[in-house]
């Protein structure tokens, strides 16, 4: 299943606190591959920011985020990012020709 999770804030600034919090983003990837994580990427562009991961199930994620909410929350506020970040879940559509990503 796919996340993503996006909100308007700046990447640069995101970048900027990743690189002088690493420890904490290191714990927080530790955690998430407890709980089920199976690829995870940050993405941004002009004002925005977006989270890609693949989780077995949306319940996975969900128990991941409850855990590390007081580690995520300052991640995306430096970021100035006003609200919390708008989070769906994605399921795979079979279309037959799928094609990368292992499949």
């Amino acid at each position: 299943m796919i996340m993503t999770a996006w909100a308007k804030g700046d990447p640069e600034k995101l970048e900027q606190w990743a690189a002088d919090n690493q420890e904490t983003m290191q714990q927080v990837l530790s955690s998430a591959k407890e709980h089920g994580l199976i690829a995870h990427r940050f993405y941004g562009a002009d004002g925005q920011i977006i989270v890609i991961d693949e989780w077995p199930d949306a319940e996975s994620f969900q128990r991941f985020y409850e855990a590390n909410s007081a580690q995520i929350g300052p991640m995306f506020e430096a970021a100035g990012a006003q609200d919390e970040p708008g989070v769906t879940f994605w399921r795979t559509l079979e279309t037959h020709d799928a094609h990368g990503w292992g499949a």
